[in-house]
């Protein structure tokens, strides 16, 4: 897990392109079973329409057509940060078997995507 961490440590750090957009204050990492890792940082914009990190590295995922994702992790500046139900939803619903995905929640802890999203609302 050490090396999805950096990666996604490689890409976080906050900078604001203009005042009303601010890039880059969570980075996150997504690994395939065949060990790509695939990054992504989040967009925030004054007007609420920016996007998690997670969204933005399962876009660069499905830019392979590959949908299979193995762990993922998210952080911001103070650390890991667990993935919001939205981004736990993108997960599951862009292949059904990410039910298995390592997700890391902590320094030391990782849960299964589908402990944390239990039952499906589809």
């Amino acid at each position: 897990m050490e090396s999805l961490m950096e990666a996604a440590r490689s890409v976080q750090g906050l900078f604001g392109l203009n005042e009303m957009l601010r890039a880059g204050a969570v980075g996150a990492a997504i690994q395939t079973p065949t060990g790509d890792i695939y990054t992504g940082i989040s967009i925030e914009l004054a007007c609420g329409i920016g996007f998690c990190a997670e969204h933005s590295a399962v876009a660069e995922l499905l830019k392979d057509r590959t949908t299979l994702v193995e762990a993922m992790v998210a952080v911001g500046p103070d650390g890991i940060i667990p993935p919001c139900g939205r981004c736990r939803e993108l997960l599951l619903q862009i292949n059904a078997e990410n039910r298995g995905t390592k997700v890391v929640i902590a320094e030391d802890q990782v849960a299964l995507l589908g402990d944390l999203l239990p039952y499906r609302w589809y």
